[in-house]
């Protein structure tokens, strides 16, 4: 069995990776409550691209270059194809297209929670998601395992899991 020196020890270091993590663990909340109104317009405002595609694209071409989610064409003249988005100019290839977004330092919040494998910020990721699986680990050696309190945190942390995990099977 460890020493209460040794409970005093994890204390001291959970309290400073809690200190550590609490900037992080604000960053990635907010960005997660963003990611909740993804669907909304909630705080995305008007932008306008041009992009410069070669002339006398077809529907099927322009679709491919533009690489826009729900991309449908409205309507189509000899000189103009009308989508949802904007508009291409058939002799020029200029592109104009109009968009709801994030401005750009929450656009960036968005991306970092959305960070695949093929990101950088996969390694910021995966270096939170480990720091937390730690503090979670340190929280319960921070009391002797004979303490009430220590009891009483593994009872809370079994209540929390379930009602987390029922609300993911009952609620998605």
């Amino acid at each position: 069995m460890a020493s209460p020196k040794f409970h005093n020890s994890i204390r001291k270091y959970h309290r400073w990776m809690g200190f550590f993590l609490a900037g992080m663990i604000a960053i990635y909340a907010t960005s997660g409550i963003l990611l909740i109104f993804r669907p909304t317009d909630f705080l995305k405002f008007p932008q306008t691209e041009i992009r410069q595609l070669e002339p006398g694209l077809q529907i099927e071409s322009l679709e491919e270059n533009l690489h826009l989610k729900k991309f449908k064409v409205e309507s189509e003249s000899n000189t103009m194809i009308i989508f949802n988005l904007g508009e291409y100019n058939k002799n020029t290839g200029e592109t104009v297209i109009n968009q709801l977004d994030y401005p750009t330092p929450l656009a960036k919040l968005v991306k970092l929670h959305k960070a695949t494998n093929n990101s950088p910020l996969f390694f910021l990721n995966i270096s939170f998601a480990i720091a937390l699986l730690l503090f979670v680990v340190s929280a319960f050696l921070m009391f002797m395992p004979k303490l009430a309190f220590f009891k009483n945190g593994v009872k809370i942390s079994i209540a929390g899991a379930l009602f987390a995990l029922l609300f993911v099977i009952f609620a998605s």
